[in-house]
């Protein structure tokens, strides 16, 4: 594997990581309003009852955009890298959620 194919694999693992965290906390910072409740009171409600894993799933919804979007413009290895960090996402969710 080539120096510029990992790179943009890298790069398309970077923008998968920012785009689940933008995500996580869009969901949560909803999820607040609805309640009344401020950010980080919500997030530490459902780290305690156990339902993150729920959170970091709906906040990996964004990566789509950016796999599609890097596809579109023939950016496929940037794409992988998208889909390779939407895969560690759903490892981390699991592994939250049966831990």
């Amino acid at each position: 594997m080539g120096l510029n194919m990992k790179k943009e694999i890298g790069i398309g693992w970077l923008v998968g990581v920012i785009a689940t965290t933008i995500g996580v906390m869009i969901c949560v910072s909803l999820i607040a309003m609805a309640k009344g409740l401020p950010f980080m009171e919500t997030l530490t409600f459902y780290q305690r009852s156990g339902s993150l894993w729920m959170i970091l799933s709906l906040g990996a919804l964004p990566n789509l955009l950016a796999f599609f979007g890097f596809l579109k413009i023939n950016r496929e290895y940037r794409a992988r890298g998208v889909l390779l960090a939407t895969f560690m996402t759903a490892i981390i969710a699991y592994l939250i959620y049966f831990l």
